[in-house]
């Protein structure tokens, strides 16, 4: 029985012609030869399985070859490339520098460099994996690296290439092997399939094109594959089932089914899609990249961008024709927040159902039910409230002591509250959200010279929902109580000064004239440039537009005394002997 080869050593490429996707890079090496011009060193990068060390191969043989052809190719009949094809040439020397990466293995190596070529014109090193190198081990080459004999050339192979020294770089020509594109792959792996007799279905080979990477010895691991499992016949479903590969076909329909808002279609597919061992994160991943396809199809610049076969690409565009683009844009922008949420997930499949629902309803209207759809923001809706549109009441009568306030408050009711009308609040409770918010509009919006009260008649008297300013009187308790509700209310860019604002109590020094004292000065000078947005949030919540603010910085006698712990509860203590009985009867210790 003839012994087996696997299709990536039967098929290794043996001529710069041969290799695949590498065309600019092998033409530069095949000029290089054909000229003489050859450097003493070269570094090949790139991704795994792209031609890096067959193309260093190539390049030695080609380099000793006696007689090259008028191409840059080796000839292939000479006894130096005889001596390369047959494992036994003395003139070209391959290192993995993985398993021998020590300064030993350097030192080694560099005593071989001073002996000159039996046959040939030079001495070739190639050092794969050549980032596998200690960094002893790349000081040690590098002089060797500048300035080798004149019948040396080294050629190094990394995938890695950011793991190299830079001194080792400055001192080579770098190569950067691109990745093998899906039609690329695709070709090479129908002429393997000719060459043994394997019949095909190109949708087949995509998959493993696909799922290859880019590396084309990883295509053609996982073409042996399937070729062994499909015995000789390599269809798509065979393939699929084999790789554990998701079916296209199940992207397409949840793409269909979203365009129709068909929820509950996608959730039994997503079913059934889990049941057969799928997870779904790579549904999410794969749907993600599959959307993506879509969108590139709707417009001809983006087509070639499809890595895909042409029966897939006329699918995609026909798929491409039914989505509006604003739903695929929708769509990538979910499956990307759920593809970053995924990990962190305590329940994955709840997230991946959610998301496919969010999906789903991208298109659908806002009008109807909206059962399943997203909540709609807050602030949206109060912004819909104040919107609608009142209707015209008679203006009650209104008590003589409050008329701004009162007429604030009934003329801000919303337009729901008329079938069960409810009694006119007492002048000491809070304005609802409306008067509060349509006061402040007309507190901003008033003309100079125009006092509260004439702008509460004026709006009194236009009929208009905004309330009117007022005077109401307030005293110190309730003036500290809306500065500590000031504080806690401020954003988290002024949490600093609020905390420290929260430790100062404001005082009514002539009414309605507040002062404020700080400790400082550097709060003093924090408070000072938002005295502004304090002065006005105190007129409005105190509803007196006649408060004025003072602020200074506290004298020497006037700072008190920061307190501990254990001394706050010692002055609690003297001032409530409770506390102190408290704590004998329930055997309470202070920590």
């Amino acid at each position: 029985m003839e012994e087996y080869i696997v299709s990536a050593r039967k098929y290794r490429p043996t001529s710069f012609d041969t290799v695949v996707g590498q065309q600019a890079l092998t033409t530069t090496l095949k000029n290089a030869v054909k000229s003489g011009k050859l450097a003493h060193a070269y570094l090949f990068c790139g991704p795994r399985g792209v031609g890096k060390t067959t193309c260093a191969r190539i390049f030695a043989k080609a380099i000793n070859c006696l007689t090259p052809t008028d191409q840059g190719e080796a000839c292939g009949h000479c006894e130096s490339c005889q001596a390369f094809n047959e494992q036994r040439s003395f003139n070209i020397f391959e290192l993995d520098a993985a398993s021998n990466n020590s300064v030993e293995h350097i030192k080694t190596l560099m005593e071989q460099t001073r002996i000159p070529p039996q046959v040939g014109k030079y001495k070739v090193f190639i050092i794969d994996e050549v980032h596998m190198l200690s960094t002893a081990a790349f000081n040690a080459f590098l002089k060797t690296l500048e300035e080798p004999p004149a019948h040396v050339i080294f050629i190094l192979a990394t995938t890695e290439k950011h793991k190299i020294l830079p001194t080792i770089l400055s001192r080579c020509q770098i190569y950067d092997f691109e990745r093998m594109t899906v039609a690329n792959t695709i070709e090479h792996l129908k002429s393997v399939a000719e060459r043994e007799g394997i019949t095909y279905e190109e949708e087949a080979l995509a998959v493993i094109a696909e799922k290859a990477d880019g590396g084309m010895r990883d295509a053609l691991s996982i073409f042996d594959q399937a070729a062994s499992f499909c015995q000789g016949n390599i269809t798509y479903q065979k393939v699929i089932e084999d790789l554990n590969v998701l079916d296209s076909e199940y992207y397409f329909q949840i793409v269909d089914l979203a365009n129709m808002n068909k929820v509950s279609d996608i959730m039994v597919l997503l079913n059934q899609i889990i049941n057969k061992g799928f997870d779904g994160g790579l549904l999410i991943q794969g749907l993600a990249k599959h959307v993506r396809n879509v969108l590139m199809a709707k417009d001809p610049q983006t087509l070639p961008l499809l890595e895909v076969s042409e029966q897939q690409r006329q699918r995609y565009q026909q798929q491409a024709q039914k989505c509006e683009t604003r739903m695929l844009y929708e769509a990538l922008r979910l499956m990307n927040q759920c593809d970053i949420n995924y990990r962190q997930s305590s329940n994955k499949r709840l997230l991946v159902e959610l998301t496919l629902i969010e999906i789903a309803q991208i298109t659908q209207p806002d009008e109807g039910p909206s059962a399943g759809r997203r909540p709609r923001r807050l602030k949206t809706l109060f912004k819909q409230l104040m919107q609608q549109p009142q209707p015209k009441q008679a203006a009650p009568q209104v008590a003589a002591a409050e008329p701004a306030v009162s007429t604030t408050v009934k003329t801000s009711t919303p337009s729901t509250a008329t079938t069960s009308p409810a009694p006119a609040p007492s002048p000491a409770k809070r304005p609802k959200l409306s008067s509060i918010t349509t006061s402040w509009k007309n507190l901003l919006n008033q003309p100079k010279g125009q006092t509260p009260g004439d702008a509460a008649a004026e709006g009194a008297k236009s009929g208009s929902d905004d309330a009117a300013t007022t005077q109401r009187p307030f005293d110190q308790q309730e003036l500290e109580l809306e500065w500590m509700s000031m504080c806690n209310r401020m954003p988290q860019q002024f949490s600093g000064i609020a905390t420290r604002m929260k430790n100062m109590s404001p005082v009514i020094t002539d009414y309605p004239a507040v002062e404020i004292v700080a400790d400082n000065q550097l709060a003093l000078e924090q408070m000072q440039q938002i005295k502004g947005k304090i002065l006005n949030t105190l007129k409005l919540h105190l509803r007196n537009d006649a408060i004025t603010l003072t602020m200074r910085q506290a004298e020497h006698h006037e700072v008190g005394k920061i307190l501990t712990r254990r001394e706050q509860y010692e002055l609690m203590e003297k001032e409530n002997p409770s506390i102190a009985k408290l704590r004998n009867l329930l055997d309470l210790q202070l920590a």
